[in-house]
C-alpha cells in the first residue's frame, strides 16, 4: 500500500498541497487522510484513486457541492446507490451537452480553417 507525503500527493495527482488541504477541509474526501506520528498527513492508493475521480467530477463542471454530496453518499455505504447514479447521471447529461456545444465550435472553426486554407493554399 503506498503512503504518501502531501507533496508526494500533489506531484501525483497534479495538484496543489493547498488544494489538497481544501479537498479534504471541505468534505470532499472519503475520510479523513492518515496522519503520520509526526502529524504530516499521508495519502493511500485508495486516496489517490478518489482524489482523481472528485478531479475529473470537478474538470468537467461538476459544482462543488455535488461533488460534496457524492462524496456523502459514498462515505454513507450501501444502500443509496440509486441517488448517486441519479447524480452522476444528470451531470452525464451536463457534459453531454457541453461536448455538443463544444464540437459546434470546433466545426464552426474548422470551416474557417478551410475557407483560408483555400485561400492561402490554392488547388494547383
Amino acid at each position: 500500500m503506498t503512503s504518501l507525503s502531501i507533496a508526494e500527493a500533489a506531484e501525483q495527482t497534479g495538484l496543489t498541497a493547498h488544494t489538497l488541504r481544501y479537498y479534504e477541509r471541505d468534505g470532499l474526501m472519503l475520510r479523513s487522510v492518515e496522519r503520520a506520528s509526526s502529524g504530516h498527513r499521508r495519502y493511500t492508493d485508495e486516496d489517490l484513486r478518489w482524489i482523481q475521480m472528485v478531479t475529473r467530477l470537478r474538470a468537467t463542471g461538476m459544482p462543488i457541492r455535488d461533488v460534496r454530496r457524492y462524496a456523502a453518499l459514498v462515505r454513507e455505504g450501501d444502500g443509496n446507490e440509486a441517488e448517486r447514479l441519479d447524480l452522476l447521471l444528470a451531470h452525464r447529461q451536463v457534459v453531454e451537452q457541453q461536448l455538443a456545444e463544444v464540437t459546434s465550435h470546433l466545426r464552426a472553426i474548422d470551416h474557417k480553417i478551410a475557407l483560408y486554407e483555400h485561400t492561402v493554399r490554392p488547388a494547383s
